[in-house]
């Protein structure tokens, strides 16, 4: 062994495919869709008129529903976009054409003015919308919702 150079062998290459990293990445993917996916909501956010009975409009959460916003500024939009009422016409019989369910959602802001809600309405009803659905809330009025009706007079 005295001129000879000792030859260290290197471990064989491992061929399994080291998943730690990827799932890592996926598990914060997911964590992150699960926390921004409520946030994204259809439309304009207005704070809707409170009814004490209302009527559940499914069809209006659906991806291709057409919803209508009149804001507390007097602003309409047609699902994002910003519209002039007078322009709703033509646009939402572009977007009804080749459709069975002619079927128009409107939500207003509570403190809009009426006469801004009555435009957006006729201009609806001019492009041939069949039904409009008006969107509204639930009241929340905890003093009337946890008593008692009040008990009849007695005779006695």
């Amino acid at each position: 062994m005295t001129g000879e150079k000792q030859k260290f062998k290197a471990p064989p290459p491992v061929a399994d495919i080291n998943v730690t990293p990827m799932v890592d990445v996926m598990l914060v993917l997911l964590i992150i869709f699960m926390v921004i996916t409520p946030m994204l909501s259809k439309g304009v956010s207005v704070e809707l008129v409170k009814t004490n009975h209302p009527i559940a409009m499914q069809a209006a959460d659906k991806s291709d529903a057409i919803v209508c916003a009149v804001t507390r500024d007097g602003r309409t939009f047609l699902n994002t976009t910003a519209t002039a009422p007078e322009d709703l016409p033509n646009k939402v019989k572009d977007l009804l054409s080749g459709r069975l369910d002619k079927t128009v959602f409107v939500k207003a802001d509570a403190r809009a003015r009426y006469e801004r809600v009555v435009d957006v309405v006729d201009n609806l009803r001019a492009a041939g919308v069949d039904q409009l659905g008006l969107l509204t809330d639930q009241n929340q009025d905890k003093s009337k919702m946890g008593s008692a009706p009040p008990a009849a007079p007695s005779d006695k």
